[in-house]
């Protein structure tokens, strides 16, 4: 039955009064707009392993929506989704929409097109000449085979048919970049460009479509003056734009610079009302109007606090809400039942083919012309064959000016979902950029000692890369760093900066990323101004005013999933001793009672700091932070001065790793404000006694709650040689200037609690325990909350157990420990993989508690 869409009322009287709220344009709106989201959001959760584009779910959640799916039960289609509600919800997607193009004009930066020159326009010449021409044999194909095709005039279907095949995605295309990591590679640049390029061209042959779609009768009986009439009013539009508009905004831009003080909001209400203006401009010249808000967005100045003003306060509205019902949308008008049988099916075969090879087959060919490698001109192709949101334009107004049926409609709709699917996975498959080879680095701080030496006159560069989730890391990491910073003139200290940002799908992300990183990985450069640097990097810029203190800040902008390839790369290229990582659980005291507060920044940065620990080409320090130097308690003393301001305490079983706390203990002794004391545990006569008892392997524990260990095969009496020869080195080197004491303990929970307790030091290090010690070996069962932290390591940084010190968790770099399992029991059995005898029942029943045994001033 039909309905009148003049007596559709906006809001109902209420379900008590007998209203149906779903027979009223708003509710209804609500209830379309909160399936649609829910739905997207969902089906780009299950997408995202597969690292694909938001708009493939939003699309097949359109089409699930719709007729295709859920909508062949009538009922439901004809009360959720009614015919006179489509409207409705257009109109709101197109607000959403006018504003993305809005958006996508500001990201897209015109002097990078010209910086890529002709390389990237002959590619994109390409890119859109031979997909084009192969659109109208296309065309003409579907005219003959499919019904009611050939009702349209042949100018009008071959013009959107080429046009259809021949765009690239610009917006969708930039985040596959950022995704895969190779937005400023030189393939993604000359791809963004090109794409740019076939932007620019595929909103001209929009235009033409349109002039040439006549009426909306799919007759395209319009004079030709008229077309050149739009074509010509479009031109001035433009020149318009670029001459008079793009100034003004530039001088609107200096207004609203950082150096003048807060963006006027005034300025920013100017320009969402411009980009309206803009849009209702090209519907009256004959364009569809978001072609008016595409132009506006070109003449923001790039780059500048306004810009980002503005990107902050549309993208996520837009982006997030709107959009989705654009695109669902469209999956909605999408009817899969219409392909049938097989000849249907294989002509959606042959426009999936013929778009691919038109646009791969062209792009390769001209970018082996240009000198380009193989493997990277098929990349090129590949990344040009995306298809979204343009794509989606012309289809609907293709459909919209009765141009398409519903078959053909269906058909490019499925092309474009395919096309945009493959992308991701098949670049993958075939390219990654080189990475440089880097020289030889000091793997771990033991090293760099030994090269040394213990002259004073030696030359001692010690490089640290620090990495930050947020300023909230800032105090703690400065304090350390300090803390670790030698006093001597002939030592220097470079500390390397890195913001560690997850990548997400909104357009400052995108922008960011191709301000901080360069040739696909991120970049260090010097202090300056910008909202990415001042966040984090401008916490260090007074502490970089120390002497022998080189800073140098970058941001890591990824998906977390790969988040550990730019730490361990940067770790690499720059020859770092050791990493530090933010700990993803922050301690804080309220003012209510000083009660304790856990900031959890999520599980995914865990498996950040996770992967890092398994991939780090040096050692690797994780830092559990509880207020050190936060509140203004740590102040950063002169070289000279006696004031104790941190007091640090080393706790050592054995191993490599605790080796490797020992000697930065023996760095932080050397810093005058900073009083070390390093407490070693000792084996009682007992568990000497039981020395025959090993650690037995289980890889099929699991590693979220066990701790791991490593596999290698060492001797524990060289181990035991190599312990006291640390412990002897440290003793001889720091003579008088840190305090060494020996403690026994048949609990060494209790004991190691004992120390975490008392406040008596503001931070403890300890090693993480991979080739554990004969008692580091009897904790080997305990459950686990923290298992990449270590036996040690785990139980200070444990909630709830009244630890008030910060926990630095220390993995000395060692490719033989890389491999880790975890452990089940403790068996008597000789000497195998690992070196941790331990007896787990005497310890589960021991109650003995910390006995100090001796304790001197070194």
């Amino acid at each position: 039955m039909g309905v009148n869409i003049t007596s559709i009322k906006t809001s109902s009287n209420g379900a008590w009064q007998g209203d149906n709220p779903l027979d009223y344009a708003f509710p209804l709106l609500i209830v379309q707009t909160t399936l649609i989201i829910i739905l997207s959001r969902f089906l780009a959760f299950l997408l995202k392993p597969l690292r694909q584009p938001k708009v493939i779910a939003e699309i097949v959640g359109g089409i699930l929506l719709g007729p295709s799916a859920l909508g062949r039960n009538h009922e439901y289609l004809n009360r959720i989704f009614p015919s006179w509600s489509t409207p409705i919800l257009e109109s709101v997607a197109s607000i959403g929409l006018l504003f993305f193009l809005f958006l996508v004009g500001l990201e897209l930066d015109v002097s990078s097109i010209r910086r890529s020159g002709r390389r990237a326009f002959f590619i994109a010449l390409a890119g859109i000449s031979l997909p084009f021409v192969s659109g109208i044999g296309v065309a003409f194909v579907l005219r003959k085979t499919v019904d009611g095709a050939d009702q349209v005039g042949y100018g009008q279907f071959l013009v959107f048919m080429g046009c259809a095949l021949s765009i690239t995605a610009f917006p969708v295309l930039a985040r596959i970049l950022a995704e895969l990591k190779l937005l400023t590679t030189r393939v993604g640049e000359i791809a963004m460009a090109a794409a740019a390029f076939n932007d620019v061209a595929a909103w001209i042959l929009l235009a033409l479509a349109v002039a040439l779609a006549g009426n909306g009768d799919g007759t395209g009986e319009k004079s030709p003056i008229i077309c050149i009439w739009v074509l010509l009013s479009g031109t001035a539009f433009v020149v318009f734009m670029l001459m008079v508009i793009s100034p003004a905004m530039k001088c609107v831009g200096r207004r609203c610079s950082s150096e003048n003080g807060v963006v006027d909001e005034a300025y920013i209400c100017l320009t969402l009302a411009g980009t309206l203006v803009s849009g209702f401009m090209t519907d009256l010249i004959g364009i569809h109007s978001i072609f008016g808000a595409f132009v506006f967005g070109l003449t923001i100045p790039k780059g500048g606090d306004f810009a980002d003003r503005l990107t902050e306060r549309i993208e996520d509205f837009v982006s997030g809400l709107l959009l989705p019902l654009y695109f669902a949308s469209s999956g909605l008008k999408t009817d899969v039942t219409k392909i049938k049988g097989g000849k249907a099916w294989g002509l959606l075969v042959m426009v999936i083919s013929t778009a691919c090879a038109g646009k791969i087959v062209g792009t390769f060919a001209v970018a082996i012309m240009l000198m380009f490698p193989a493997r990277e001109s098929l990349t090129l192709g590949v990344l040009m064959n995306t298809k979204g949101l343009v794509e989606l334009i012309v289809l609907n107004i293709g459909k919209e000016k009765k141009v398409l049926n519903d078959e053909i409609f269906a058909i490019m709709v499925l092309m474009a979902l395919f096309t945009t699917f493959i992308t991701t996975p098949t670049v993958m498959a075939i390219y990654k950029p080189a990475r440089r080879m880097s020289a030889p680095t000091h793997r771990k701080l033991r090293d760099l000692s030994a090269s040394a030496g213990f002259s004073d006159d030696s030359r001692d560069e010690l490089r640290i890369l620090a990495c930050a989730h947020g300023p909230g890391n800032a105090p703690a990491l400065i304090s350390l760093v300090e803390s670790i910073r030698s006093t001597k003139k002939s030592s220097t200290l470079k500390l390397f900066i890195m913001h560690l940002v997850e990548l997400t799908e909104r357009s400052s992300s995108i922008i960011m990323v191709q301000r901080v990183r360069k040739n696909g990985l991120p970049f260090f450069n010097r202090f300056r101004r910008g909202q990415w640097y001042d966040r984090v990097a401008g916490a260090f810029q007074a502490y970089r005013q120390l002497g022998r203190v080189s800073v140098r800040p970058t941001t890591a902008i990824s998906p977390l999933s790969t988040m550990h390839d730019d730490i361990c790369h940067v770790a690499e290229e720059k020859r770092v001793a050791m990493i530090i990582l933010p700990f993803h659980k922050q301690w804080t005291v309220s003012g209510v009672d000083d009660e304790e507060v856990v900031d959890n920044v999520g599980h995914g940065w865990r498996e950040v700091n996770q992967r890092v620990l398994k991939h780090g080409p040096c050692s690797v320090a994780v830092l559990v932070d509880r207020g050190f130097g936060s509140g203004g308690a740590y102040k950063t003393p002169e070289p000279n001065t006696n004031l104790i301001t941190q007091k640090v305490c080393i706790v050592f079983f054995g191993g490599p790793d605790d080796r490797e706390a020992l000697e930065l203990g023996g760095r932080m002794a050397e810093h005058p404000a900073v009083k070390v004391t390093v407490v070693r545990f000792v084996e009682n006569k007992e568990g000497v006694e039981k020395a025959g008892l090993m650690l037995q392997p289980s890889p099929t524990k699991s590693i979220e709650v066990r701790y791991s260990f490593s596999t290698a095969k060492r001797n524990p009496e060289k181990e035991k040689e190599l312990d006291e020869t640390a412990v002897a080195e440290f003793k001889s080197r720091w003579d008088g200037m840190a305090e060494y004491t020996e403690k026994v303990a048949n609990d060494i929970v209790e004991g190691v609690l004992a120390i975490g307790c008392r406040g008596e030091y503001d931070l403890i290090v300890v090693g993480k325990g991979r080739f554990p010690s004969k008692m580091v070996a009897e904790l080997a069962e305990r459950q686990a909350e923290h298992p990449e932290l270590g036996p040690i390591g785990d139980i200070l940084a444990s909630p709830g157990r009244g630890v008030v010190s910060s926990v630095l968790v220390i993995q000395q770099h060692d490719v033989v420990h890389a491999e880790e399992v975890p452990v089940s029991e403790v068996v008597h059995n000789q000497y195998e993989k690992f070196a941790g005898p331990g007896d787990l029942e005497s310890s589960s029943t021991s109650t003995s508690t910390v006995t100090e045994i001796s304790k001197h001033v070194v």
